[in-house]
């Protein structure tokens, strides 16, 4: 059992919290924060989870088909939940619950980050802290986007709040549940594949085009720092393994 995962999910916690009260207070500043969290996401989903996942099946063709598969599954999800933050607004409020929907996505999707962390660590410690590293970065918009949801339908703060305190427990949750469970080391190959598609999906479609929708060269300089220092640091964990 890797318990040195809940400590650390604890501090995803917080950084899910402060993603929110971020949110509540600096609005028009996130997209800049959000530049850098993405090229983090992305580069650990393919510097260190995909080369992992690659490692413990033994079979790169299948593996990226469940990276490809993980990724139409969450984009698939989160089509139906009505959940994309960068929906017309006219359209988003067609759907009464839209808000509600929203947060309540973001919260599994907390639960499925903390997961990763309980069973990455079951891989190993680096790769345990990596993909660590990127659920912070990740829950920290998540935060952001669990209280834009409940906003902008309406201007219940309080609701937002108690949306924003579920999305932080979740991954704590996840991560007991991940460090508890017993399992293979090819099958956690394949449950990697199918996180790698996840980091793809979140980064790829939710956080990079939002940092970049009005892009600047800070914002284009930190995606690139955040996704060259994830490769750095994977690159030297294996050389050192």
């Amino acid at each position: 059992m890797n318990w040195i995962a809940i400590p650390l999910a604890s501090l995803t916690v917080l950084s899910t919290l402060a993603g929110g009260f971020v949110a509540l207070r600096l609005h028009r500043e996130l997209t800049t924060l959000i530049a850098l969290t993405g090229g983090i996401v992305i580069g650990v989903a393919l510097f260190d989870v995909l080369p992992e996942a690659i490692d413990a099946v033994g079979n790169a063709a299948r593996v990226t088909g469940l990276v490809g598969l993980g990724f139409l599954t969450f984009f698939l999800a989160e089509r139906m939940l009505v959940l994309h933050h960068r929906d017309d607004a006219e359209q988003a409020r067609a759907h009464e619950q839209v808000g509600v929907l929203g947060a309540a996505g973001l919260s599994m999707h907390s639960f499925i980050d903390g997961l990763g962390i309980g069973l990455a660590f079951g891989v190993s410690t680096t790769t345990g802290f990596l993909v660590f590293i990127a659920v912070v970065a990740h829950d920290f918009a998540d935060g952001m986007n669990t209280v834009s949801f409940i906003l902008s339908q309406s201007d219940d703060r309080r609701k937002a709040i108690r949306w924003l305190a579920a999305d932080a427990i979740a991954p704590l949750i996840g991560a007991a549940v991940g460090a508890s469970i017993q399992i293979s080391e090819h099958a956690l190959g394949y449950l990697l594949a199918l996180y790698a598609g996840f980091f793809l999906f979140m980064g790829a479609t939710d956080l990079l085009p939002e940092a970049h929708q009005h892009p600047s060269r800070l914002r284009v300089a930190l995606t690139a720092t955040g996704f060259i220092a994830i490769f750095l640091v994977a690159t030297a964990a294996r050389a050192a393994g």
